[in-house]
C-alpha cells in the first residue's frame, strides 16, 4: 500500500519556524486534538514538536512509483453515505477512483458495501457539483472567489467580531470524529454552545427508551445469536442503524439452526419483506400488541417474576380480544406467538422507526423493550457497548429537536450567524414550520456544501466542499456493535475542481483567525488530522513509530480500541410508560393513516441527487425515477382506482399528487409514499421530480420526547381524472406460466395453530 511522502525543508529553516511556534499548554492542546478522557490520560506525549507545521506536505495522492498504468490500487477510507461509517477500499486506476468496496478489516462492512456506498462514487463526478464559491448579490448568488466568500465571513466572524453567545449557530446532520471536534471548538471561541445536529428521521424516541431502560442509547443487538427475532417496524436489512453490519449479522441468523424472523408493522419493508411472517398492523398500536404478548407471557411462572407488581397488574387490561380489535391483528397470533418465543430461545425484539413515530411512540417503544427484559434477553442478545475512550468525537444523533431549536431562535431573531453542513432543513422541514421565511431573519447565512440545494440557494455564502472521496477525516459510527472502531477517511484521488476546499481547512482557517495561537501551526486539516491520530496512539497500545502508525491507520483503513468487556448493570422499568387501551378513533375527514416509506437507498431525500440510486429499482415495488402512493388491492377495487391513476392524498398541512401502485403489502386503511422525491433545487437528476412527503405530515409530537410524530398523519384520498404509467422494472407478474408453484393466502386465512 501506497504511504504518504513528504517533503523536509532545510533543518536550519525549520529551527527557525520552531522558534517562531507559539508555546500551547497541554490540556489547550488536548482539547484541540479531540483527545480526553481515558485517551488524556493514556497518552504520553512525548515529543510535542509538531513538524508537519513546518515541512512541506504534499498530497497523499500524488502517483507513486509502483503506479502501473492500467492497474488498479487500492486505497482504504470510510464511507460517508450514512451513519453506519462502513469501512471502504476504493480502486483507483491512472488517478481516477473507479469503484468502492468494502474494506476487510473493518468490524462494520467486514469486507461488504451497500448499493447507498456505491453509488457515492457519482457525487465524485456528479455534472452539477459546486466548483467555487458564491455569494449574494443583487439579490441573488453568483460566482466569487475565496477570497471574496471569506472576506465577507471574516467581516462577520472575524477577530473583531464581537458575535457571542446564542447569536452564532452551527446547524449539522449527525456528526463524529475530528468534524465535530472543530465545530465544537469553533464555536467555544465565541463562548458559544449552540452546535444543533437535526436529522429529519430521528431515532431519538428509541434512543430514549433504551437510555432511561439500560442506561445506554444504543446496546447492540446480537441478531446471529437470536433463534427469534420479533421486529416492530425495525427496517434493519433496509434502512436501519447499520444495514451492512447487520445484514451480515442477519445471514449468519439463518445458517442452521435456522433463525425465524417475525415482522410487524403497517406497511412491508425490506425486512418485512425477507420475514417469514409479516403482520400488518394499524398504525400506531404496535406498543399495545407488544403489551398483549407481555400478559401472555407472564403468564408462565418462569417469566411473572422479572416485573415489579404494579406493572404486573397493569398488564391485565391487555387481553388478546381487546389487543386484537385494537391492533386489527388476529386475537390467535399472540398465543402462536407465545408459543414460538416458548420453542426458539434465546430471541431478539427490536423496535423500528414506524412504531416509534407516534403519538404516544415513547410508550410504543417502552412496551417493545419490555418484551427483552421479560423474556430474559438482557445480557444475551442486548448487551452493552463498550466504553468510548474519546467522549470528543463520539458520534452526535440528530434529531427534530434540533430543529425546534433551531426555530425558536429564528423566532426570537436573536441569531446574527447560521452555518450549515450536512443538512437541507428547507427541503426536510414540515411545511408548519415556515422556515424558508424564518431565514431572512439571519443576516448572514453560510452554506457549505457540494452541491446547490434548496437551502444553499437562500444562503448568502455558499462554499464548495470536496467529496468524501477527495478528503481526510476521522468517523465514529453511532452504532459501535463489537468494538470502537475509527474509520480513517482519505483522499483517493486528487481533487476534480481546484477551487474545492475540504470542510476541515475551512474550520482551520476560521479557527486561526479567532485563535491563531493554538491552531497556526497546522498548515490544513491533514496536518491536524495526522497529529490527532499520532497522539492517541497509547490507547490502541502501539508499539509502532509515529509514522509507522500513521501509515498503519491509513493503509487498514480503521483503528480498534482494544476490546474490553461492558455489561448492563442495571435494568430500570416502570409501569407509568404503558401505551392507552383505547381504540383510534375514526377520522371522517381524514380516513386514512399516511405511513411514508424511507428507502435505504434515498433515505431523507439527500441523496436524491445521484442518478444509480434513482435508476435502481425500489426493492418493494422496483418503480425508479419517480414518486408512488401505495394502495392495497382491496381498497383500490373499493374506489375504483387503477395502477397509474393520479391520486391526491390530502393532510391538513397540504396535498400532493402522485401516481397509483397497488400494493398488497400495506394495511387497507393505510397509504404510504417514500421519502426522497420532490426536490426543487438539487441538481438535473434530482429536480423537479416526484413530491416530497414532508411536506403534508402533520404537526403531531412524540408526547414524551418532542420528537416528530412522523407516522401519525391521517389523510383523504381522493382519485382524480388523470392516469400515466408508473415507470418500473417488475417484469411479467406471471411467472407460474399456469402452474401452481407458489401458492398464497391471506393472514387472516391461515390455521396458526398447525404452524410450527
Amino acid at each position: 500500500m501506497p504511504v504518504k511522502k513528504q517533503e523536509s525543508i532545510d533543518t536550519g529553516e525549520r529551527a527557525m519556524a520552531a522558534e517562531k511556534r507559539p508555546i500551547v499548554e497541554r490540556r489547550d492542546f488536548l482539547k484541540i486534538l479531540g483527545i480526553s478522557g481515558a485517551a488524556a490520560t493514556l497518552a504520553g506525549c512525548g515529543n510535542t514538536s509538531i513538524e508537519s507545521g513546518v515541512e512541506k506536505v504534499q498530497s497523499y495522492v500524488q502517483p507513486e512509483d509502483f503506479v502501473v498504468p492500467g492497474n488498479s490500487v487500492f486505497y482504504a477510507s470510510t464511507c460517508t453515505q450514512c451513519p453506519s461509517h462502513c469501512g471502504v477500499m476504493g480502486r483507483v486506476r491512472e488517478g481516477r477512483v473507479l469503484k468502492l468496496e468494502g474494506n476487510p478489516n473493518s468490524i462494520i462492512s467486514n469486507g461488504k458495501i451497500c448499493g447507498l456506498g456505491q453509488a457515492s462514487i457519482q457525487l465524485q463526478y456528479n455534472p452539477d457539483r459546486l466548483t467555487t464559491p458564491m455569494i449574494r448579490e443583487g439579490g441573488k448568488l453568483v460566482t466569487a472567489s475565496w477570497d471574496q466568500a471569506m472576506k465577507i465571513v471574516n467581516d462577520g466572524l472575524g477577530k473583531d467580531s464581537r458575535i457571542k453567545g446564542n447569536e452564532i449557530v452551527f446547524l449539522t446532520n449527525s456528526v463524529s470524529g475530528h468534524q465535530k471536534v472543530l465545530i465544537n471548538n469553533f464555536l467555544e471561541s465565541y463562548d458559544s454552545k449552540n452546535h444543533i445536529a437535526y436529522d429529519s428521521l430521528s431515532t431519538q424516541v428509541g434512543d430514549q427508551v433504551r437510555e432511561n431502560i439500560y442506561g445506554y442509547t444504543n446496546p447492540v443487538h446480537k441478531i446471529k445469536e437470536a433463534r427469534l427475532i420479533l421486529s416492530f417496524g425495525n427496517d434493519f436489512l433496509g434502512a436501519g442503524v447499520s444495514p451492512v453490519y447487520l445484514a451480515n449479522q442477519y445471514a449468519q441468523f439463518r445458517k442452521a439452526p435456522r433463525g425465524t424472523l417475525i415482522q410487524i408493522e403497517p406497511r412491508m419493508t425490506l425486512t418485512g419483506g425477507n420475514a417469514d411472517r409479516w403482520y400488518p398492523i394499524r398504525p400506531g398500536t404496535e406498543g399495545v400488541f407488544a403489551l398483549g404478548l407481555a400478559n401472555a407471557l407472564i403468564q408462565h411462572p418462569e417469566y411473572d417474576t422479572t416485573l415489579p407488581t404494579e406493572l404486573t397488574e397493569s398488564l391485565k387490561a391487555y387481553d388478546k380480544y381487546t389487543v386484537g380489535q385494537i391492533t386489527g391483528i388476529n386475537p390467535d397470533a399472540i398465543g402462536h406467538l407465545i408459543a414460538m418465543m416458548w420453542e426458539k430461545t434465546p430471541t431478539l425484539v427490536l423496535s423500528g422507526l414506524s412504531a416509534e413515530g407516534h403519538q404516544q411512540g415513547y410508550q410504543n417503544a417502552y412496551a417493545i423493550e419490555l418484551l427483552n427484559v421479560i423474556l430474559g434477553n438482557v445480557g444475551k442478545t442486548v448487551t452493552a457497548p463498550m466504553e468510548n475512550p474519546f467522549p470528543q468525537m463520539t458520534h452526535v444523533n440528530g434529531n427534530y429537536q434540533g430543529l425546534v431549536a433551531l426555530n425558536n431562535q429564528l423566532d426570537a431573531k436573536n441569531v446574527k450567524v447560521l452555518f450549515m453542513m450536512g443538512v437541507n432543513p428547507v427541503y426536510t422541514a414540515p411545511a408548519f414550520i415556515e422556515l424558508k421565511n424564518k431565514l431572512s431573519n439571519v443576516p448572514l447565512k453560510i452554506a457549505m456544501v457540494t452541491q446547490l440545494d434548496e437551502t444553499a440557494e437562500l444562503c448568502d455564502v455558499v462554499l464548495p466542499l470536496l467529496s468524501p472521496v477527495e478528503e481526510f477525516g476521522t468517523h465514529l459510527a453511532s452504532y459501535q456493535p463489537e468494538a470502537i472502531e475509527i474509520g480513517i477517511q482519505q483522499p483517493l484521488m486528487e481533487k476534480l475542481h481546484a477551487h474545492t476546499k475540504s470542510f476541515g481547512d475551512v474550520l482551520l482557517t476560521l479557527l486561526k483567525e479567532r485563535d491563531e495561537k493554538s491552531y497556526s501551526k497546522y498548515p490544513d486539516y491533514y496536518s491536524y488530522i495526522r497529529e490527532a491520530v499520532v497522539k492517541s496512539k497509547p490507547v490502541f497500545k502501539s508499539t509502532l513509530s509515529d509514522d509507522d502508525f500513521w501509515d498503519s491507520a491509513l493503509m487498514n483503513g480503521v483503528l480498534h480500541v482494544p476490546l474490553k468487556e461492558a455489561q448492563i448493570d442495571k435494568v430500570k422499568i416502570e409501569s407509568v410508560n404503558l401505551p392507552k387501551v383505547e381504540t383510534h378513533p375514526e377520522d371522517v375527514n381524514y380516513p386514512f393513516y399516511f405511513v411514508p416509506s424511507v428507502k435505504a437507498d434515498m433515505r431523507d431525500g439527500r441523496h436524491a441527487n445521484l442518478p444509480w440510486l434513482q435508476e435502481s429499482p425500489d426493492p418493494m415495488t422496483t418503480v425508479v425515477w419517480d414518486s408512488w402512493v401505495e394502495i392495497n388491492p382491496k381498497t383500490a377495487q373499493d374506489m375504483q382506482v387503477r395502477e397509474g391513476d393520479i391520486l391526491e392524498i390530502k393532510s391538513s398541512m397540504g396535498s400532493v399528487l402522485a401516481k397509483a401502485y397497488l400494493f398488497p403489502g400495506i394495511q387497507p386503511n393505510t397509504v404510504s409514499i417514500p421519502f426522497g422525491q420532490g426536490h426543487t433545487a438539487y441538481g438535473r437528476y434530482a429536480s423537479n421530480r416526484g413530491v416530497n412527503p414532508f411536506k403534508i405530515i402533520n404537526p403531531i409530537t412524540d408526547e414524551k420526547t418532542g420528537e416528530l410524530a412522523l407516522f401519525a398523519t391521517r389523510v383523504q384520498v381522493t382519485k382524480t381524472a388523470l392516469n400515466e404509467k408508473v415507470v418500473k422494472d417488475e417484469g411479467p407478474t406471471t411467472l407460474q406460466q399456469g402452474r401452481k408453484l407458489v401458492a398464497t393466502m391471506a393472514a387472516d386465512k391461515a390455521e396458526l395453530s398447525k404452524e410450527v
